[in-house]
């Protein structure tokens, strides 16, 4: 058995697409010693691909990180086998705030240096033992705290659309770029309480623990992140200090938490929220793009990448032979990208 996806992307898109089946996204994380990634991977792969779970999941040394979609009525199954691995029996899952069974389409498993790449050389620090938790009601009482400091351990374009009330949004593009940002930031403040935020805890987690490394010894961070945050405030009918859009990895790329739109169209200014990839492949850029520019530039990011894409497919891809397009992301003043800008 081949124990990789052998089907074209595009038609596994349109396949889910166009699936009636009832979806469970989910995503979930644990830091542990694991020996042989590789074999470890190749046999969640085996149980995972039987009950058709699709996804992204990374496997490294220092543990697991997943998210993922399931058929709803294969989460008994899906658990049971989590269950059946010693390091990940019991581990929390975030369950998705809004889900429409569409986020992935299908199963990737892949064995990488790290889980999050830090930047960091390995065992500078213990990323098993990282701060204090902090649930929903523990998170909210602390940050009433003037002296508090939060910080959001995201990337500019995720905490753009959304973040908590009063949080530093650090102006980064990697993670491994925020870690020495932050610590060298809050230098003097080391006698604060410093609390810290990511999509779902993994970020904040291995943050935390470095920072301990670094002197930090009041400091927290959120436990499952906003999703797990967002769904305990509401289930329990406490104040949501988070406003407007929760970024995610997938093709979702959001959760609405509030109807707050804190962000601006990337091309005319407008107030919107939704992120869009430029529809020339060859560009790719991630970026805000409000319906009418979307029309107006056929959902590309400029008018050369309109022309671009307006081409036949055959002719697009003869110009993006060879070239690598790497991630490109859309950094307002911090990077001189190719984008239309009009107002």
């Amino acid at each position: 058995m081949k124990l990789h996806n052998t089907i074209n992307g595009e038609e596994l898109k349109e396949k889910i697409q166009r699936s009636a089946e009832l979806r469970t996204t989910i995503s979930f994380y644990k830091y542990a010693k694991i020996g042989n990634p590789q074999v470890f991977r190749d046999h969640i792969y085996l149980h995972f691909n039987d009950v058709g779970v699709l996804g992204r999941i990374y496997v490294a040394g220092e543990g697991i990180n997943a998210q993922i979609s399931v058929p709803s009525d294969q989460l008994g199954a899906f658990t049971s086998h989590l269950n059946d691995i010693t390091f990940l029996e019991n581990v929390r899952l975030n369950y998705a705030v809004e889900d429409d069974g569409k986020s992935f389409f299908k199963l990737a498993i892949k064995v990488k240096d790290k889980i999050v790449a830090d930047g960091l050389e390995d065992d500078i620090f213990d990323i098993t033992t990282p701060a204090d938790y902090l649930d929903v009601e523990a998170f909210n009482k602390l940050t009433e705290n003037p002296e508090t400091v939060i910080v959001d351990m995201r990337n500019h374009y995720e905490s753009e659309v959304g973040h908590f009330e009063g949080a530093w949004c650090p102006d980064v593009d990697t993670f491994r770029e925020q870690l020495p940002v932050v610590v060298e930031e809050l230098q003097d403040k080391k006698d604060k309480p410093v609390v810290m935020y990511c999509t779902g805890g993994i970020r904040c987690e291995k943050a935390s623990a470095y920072m301990k490394y670094n002197g930090f010894e009041n400091v927290y961070h959120l436990e499952g992140g906003i999703i797990k945050y967002s769904r305990d405030a509401k289930e329990k009918g406490l104040d949501n200090k988070f406003i407007g859009k929760n970024f995610v990895f997938d093709e979702r790329l959001h959760e609405r938490i509030t109807d707050d739109v804190i962000a601006n169209c990337h091309q005319c200014g407008e107030p919107f929220d939704d992120h869009i990839n430029c529809k020339n492949k060859a560009c790719n850029l991630l970026f805000i793009q409000c319906p009418s520019c979307a029309e107006k530039y056929s959902e590309c990011c400029s008018e050369e990448c309109q022309s671009i894409a307006a081409l036949p497919e055959e002719e697009q891809r003869a110009l993006r032979k060879g070239k690598d397009k790497g991630v490109r992301i859309f950094s307002k003043g911090r990077f001189k990208q190719n984008v239309t800008k009009q107002g």
